[in-house]
């Protein structure tokens, strides 16, 4: 079997590179295990995960009525149905690419690929059915494997010779086998966050232990706090500075030992679920049969075109390193499939933006005020409370905030920091000011509707600017020299 181009892997990078270089012209092969296409992303982790934060939130918005003296029955949840649903979401996503895939006449293996040198694949069944033809030849290769959760040492243990069943991974949490009467969640990451965000609402006691001495190791703070705030309320525990230092299955409960600075070292949850970071799947590709490159983490190096050091092949979303985020991926894989078609096109955004789902959410871009800090870089720094805000108070979510940061020469947008309601929607207004090199007179002199919380860009603009309407603020905002 030949083909112009393939692509392994069939996620939000993989499936994105492969249209587009269909649409080129290309013939095109992908090439995926699962015999959905979607990837992680879609089969086991954005989606779903977004489906259920959707509805914790509705179940928040509908408790959170009862301060306008509306009130309603406590939720009843039906598990059965609520998977059900969140199934068919994604039924219909992987439908659609199929059909999508098929009218663009890409063709679509379902199998393990590894390399057996610079230009074939061997090709493996993986649910026992023999493939028609167990090598593919290729000009190039476009590696998208994505990556899978990480293991910590304490829970060897638990997870080797089949592992049990109250010990999950953010996979096996978004399979709703039940609502745990207690969960641990090991990070405070995004993800921990999240799925503790949805099991919390449907009725678990949720604890989260977090080794650093804040959540989200690496936000901004400013960004981070008022979400710290609101679950503490909402969480039974949150844990920080605190390592799990044993995993025990005692049959009816998972022990856990602690080692940290709280008075109870060891306490027994229902189920615990690990949260504790990302590894890319570069391993078994028989990568070491051509002339890629993997760094000491297991990423594939890759230049700002996607290629490796081998001429045939380029690398693409988690697998070609960080920010892990579905969107990178896809504008990457579009970037290679153009560059491999002659254009002129390298990935080299000046913003990523990255949205944390909870609630309030949080969502940032470009350049931060810890990154600033770190670097020694100058910066100014504008913050627009989201308590001033007429749209913010009406709907009770004053708990927001508004930041931009700014060049202090040029008074160029350099970054911007949202956390609260609807704040990973409010963000791609600043993505697209950061992309064009806009100035913060810019986003002043931009008209915003009122009342919404967009208007919050432009406020925050304002006490940049000195002319806050909603604050006094006649001195200019604070600058930073790093």
């Amino acid at each position: 079997m030949n083909t112009d181009l393939c692509v392994i892997g069939a996620g939000p990078g993989g499936y994105a590179a492969a249209f587009l270089a269909a649409d080129l012209g290309m013939n095109v092969t992908l090439v995926d295990m699962e015999a959905r296409l979607g990837g992680t992303c879609l089969l086991r982790g954005c989606i779903p995960s977004k489906a259920l934060l959707h509805v914790s939130k509705a179940m928040a918005e509908a408790k959170h009525l009862s301060r306008w003296g509306i009130s309603f029955p406590a939720p009843a949840v039906d598990l059965d149905a609520l998977r059900a649903q969140k199934d068919k979401v994604i039924a219909t996503l992987t439908a659609g690419l199929k059909q999508i895939g098929g009218k663009r006449k890409v063709a679509m293996v379902r199998a393990q690929a590894s390399f057996e040198d610079s230009q074939t694949l061997k090709l493996s069944p993986v649910d026992g059915t023999p493939l028609a033809d167990d090598r593919l030849h290729f000009e190039h290769c476009i590696v998208a494997t994505g990556s899978r959760p990480m293991n910590i040492p304490v829970a060897s243990q638990l997870t080797a010779n089949g592992g049990t069943p109250r010990l999950i991974d953010s996979t096996g949490a978004l399979e709703l086998q039940d609502i745990p009467e207690s969960l641990l969640v090991v990070g405070g990451g995004y993800i921990g966050l999240e799925m503790g965000t949805v099991y919390a609402a449907l009725g678990s006691k949720v604890s989260v232990v977090e080794m650093t001495d804040g959540l989200l190791p690496g936000a901004d703070r400013d960004l981070v706090r008022p979400l710290q705030k609101k679950l503490q309320g909402e969480f039974a525990a949150i844990y920080l500075n605190t390592k799990v230092a044993g995993l025990v299955d005692r049959g009816n409960a998972v022990e856990v030992t602690f080692e940290g600075d709280l008075q109870e070292k060891v306490q027994q949850y229902s189920r615990v679920l690990l949260c504790v970071g990302r590894r890319p799947n570069s391993d078994g590709l028989g990568l070491e049969k051509t002339k890629v490159l993997v760094d000491r983490r297991g990423f594939i190096v890759v230049d700002n075109r996607g290629r490796t050091g081998d001429p045939r092949i380029l690398a693409i979303g988690d697998v070609a390193g960080q920010p892990m985020l579905a969107h990178k991926a896809s504008h990457e894989g579009k970037a290679a499939v153009e560059a491999l078609s002659g254009k002129d096109v390298t990935f080299a955004p000046q913003a990523i933006p990255a949205v944390v789902f909870t609630d309030p959410e949080i969502a940032w871009a470009g350049l931060t005020e810890t990154e600033a800090k770190a670097a020694g870089r100058p910066i100014e720094v504008a913050q627009f409370p989201w308590a001033a805000s007429g749209r913010a108070q009406a709907i009770g979510r004053t708990e927001g905030l508004t930041k931009w940061i700014i060049d202090p020469e040029s008074q160029r947008v350099l970054g911007c920091g949202i956390v609260g309601s609807g704040a990973g929607d409010l963000i791609s207004e600043a993505v697209l000011a950061i992309e064009m090199g806009c100035s913060i007179r810019d986003l002043d002199e931009t008209i915003h509707p009122h009342p919404t919380l967009s208007e919050t860009l432009g406020a925050a603009a304002e006490v940049q600017l000195g002319v806050a309407t909603d604050l006094y603020r006649p001195k200019r905002p604070r600058k930073t020299e790093g």
